[in-house]
C-alpha cells in the first residue's frame, strides 16, 4: 500500500465562542443589568424616545455633555430641572498626611464639582 501525501486530519475542531450579549434598550433593563448607565446607552435611549436617529442623538448628547463642561470650567453653575444642580466649589489648602511615610504635608487650594440633587428626585426615590 501505498502511503498518503495528504497531511493527517487535525483532531477537533475548536469550540465557537459564544456571542456577545447587547447593550439592554431600556432603563429597566440597564437598571437590573448594572448600576452604571453608559454614554452609548444614554445615546440609546435618546433614540428610542425621540425622532433622532442613533447619530443624531449622540451628537445630541454629546453636545449638551459639552455645554455642561464649559459652563462648569467657566464658573457658572448648570440647573437640570427634575435632576439636580451642579456647581463650581472652592476648596480650602488644608493639612493632610502623606500615607507612606506620615509625613504632614500642605493640600493646596482648588476646585471641586458639586451636585445638589432635585427636591422632586429625591421624594421620588
Amino acid at each position: 500500500m501505498a502511503k498518503s501525501t495528504k497531511p493527517a486530519a487535525k483532531a477537533a475542531p475548536k469550540a465557537a465562542k459564544p456571542a456577545a450579549k447587547s447593550a439592554p434598550k431600556t432603563a429597566a433593563a440597564v437598571a437590573d443589568k448594572s448600576e452604571k448607565i453608559a454614554k452609548t446607552q444614554i445615546i440609546d435611549m435618546v433614540a428610542d424616545k425621540t425622532t433622532l436617529n442613533k447619530k443624531q442623538a449622540g451628537e445630541a448628547v454629546a453636545s449638551m455633555l459639552d455645554v455642561v463642561v464649559d459652563a462648569l470650567k467657566g464658573g457658572k453653575s448648570v440647573g437640570l430641572p427634575g435632576l439636580g444642580t451642579f456647581s463650581v466649589a472652592k476648596t480650602a489648602a488644608r493639612q493632610g498626611v502623606r500615607p507612606g511615610t506620615s509625613e504632614k504635608i500642605t493640600i493646596p487650594a482648588g476646585k471641586k464639582v458639586r451636585f445638589k440633587v432635585a427636591s422632586t428626585l429625591k421624594t421620588g426615590l
